[in-house]
């Protein structure tokens, strides 16, 4: 009976190290959030424009800024997002034949029944 134990364990050992094969990835160190990309959208209808803008609710980085930075990659026409919890700063680069300033801002506006709120927009082309 024990060595049908002994093989069962072994057998499991041996199953489990096989199939996790996860790749860790790591942040650089002094990063707190990684910028996203939005895979989805390849194409560029118009001109790519970068909106830098301050981002007033957000309490912690994992989860506000985390979130903030996922909706505004899922996004239509979004090739990059990245939010800085530390300097309150989101920076997202776009199609503008796809989004515009006012899009981003009522999307951040709209995360949390409205806890985040923008302010001083600024974009460039």
């Amino acid at each position: 009976m024990n060595i049908v134990k002994s093989i069962a364990v072994v057998m499991l050992g041996a199953m489990l190290f096989v199939s996790c094969k996860k790749e860790a990835t790591t942040a650089p160190a002094g990063e707190d959030v990684v910028a996203t990309t939005n895979q989805s959208s390849k194409e560029v209808a118009g001109t790519m424009e970068k909106a830098t803008f301050q981002v007033e609710g957000m309490t912690c980085a994992i989860g506000c800024a985390k979130l903030i930075e996922g909706k505004l990659a899922a996004m239509d026409g979004v090739k990059l997002a990245h939010v800085d919890f530390d300097t309150k700063t989101a920076t997202v680069e776009f199609d503008d034949a796809k989004q515009n300033a006012q899009s981003i801002t009522t999307t951040v506006e709209k995360i949390a029944n409205g806890i985040y709120k923008v302010e001083n927009m600024s974009s460039v082309k």
